[in-house]
């Protein structure tokens, strides 16, 4: 059966090997589960099919048994009021049905072992499905980081670091230049500002005028002394 060689197929399939040829390996998971949930589909629909055609053969051997009973019963009837030639009639008609029994009882044991194989393989792709859902995530996950490692080392790649640093270093020497004019500046402000403002110079002028009377009496001292 072609559809459930097929699903030995996607069973055995290595998920990981296909992501590794895929292009996108997300979309090729998610496609992974979708043909294997479609053929889980088929398989259940055989399934259901094969079932029905065992209950129907199943049906027809416990007619058959039915039949050749009935005509035991008869054949026994027919001998004990005395009529042989009936109950042979009887024993004959029960032969062909003890046959339907022997060919439907074969049939029966034959398509009951299809079914549990089938029905096996039906559990097993069940079981895989799941693992794949259960996987789905992680390697979706994996894939994206692998493909953030990629663009990383692209970039880093295509970086020219050595003129990078230069070019920091020389914004950095900018940036120390104009510090060193600001504050250039702000200093000259500064003491021109001091020049111009009446207050500091008066508090200037006051530290000189106490300089000056301290080194007097200094100077008075030493005049005393002598």
């Amino acid at each position: 059966m072609a559809i459930f060689e097929r699903l030995g197929d996607l069973v055995r399939a290595n998920i990981n090997d296909l992501i590794d040829k895929a292009e996108n390996p997300e979309k090729m998971v998610k496609q992974i589960i979708i043909d294997m949930e479609d053929q889980l589909r088929k398989a259940t629909q055989g399934l259901g099919t094969a079932m029905g055609s065992l209950n129907q053969v199943k049906k027809q051997l416990e007619q058959a048994k039915s039949q050749s009973n009935m005509w035991q019963q008869k054949a026994k009837t027919c001998l004990e009021q005395g009529n042989e030639e009936l109950a042979k009639k009887a024993l004959a008609n029960k032969v062909d049905q003890d046959k339907l029994v022997a060919q439907y009882q074969e049939m029966s044991d034959s398509m009951e072992a299809q079914v549990n194989e089938v029905r096996l393989q039906v559990d097993t792709l069940k079981q895989k499905i799941e693992e794949a859902r259960s996987k789905q995530a992680m390697l979706v996950a994996r894939s994206r980081m692998a493909d953030a490692k990629t663009e990383m080392a692209k970039t880093l790649g295509n970086m020219d670091s050595k003129s990078a640093f230069a070019k920091m270093d020389k914004m950095e020497e900018k940036v120390e230049q104009k510090e060193a004019k600001a504050q250039a500046m702000s200093e000259v402000s500064g003491a021109e500002d001091n020049q111009s403002d009446p207050f500091a110079e008066m508090e200037k002028q006051s530290s000189i005028d106490s300089e000056l009377e301290k080194l007097k009496q200094e100077l008075n001292g030493d005049n005393d002394n002598n």
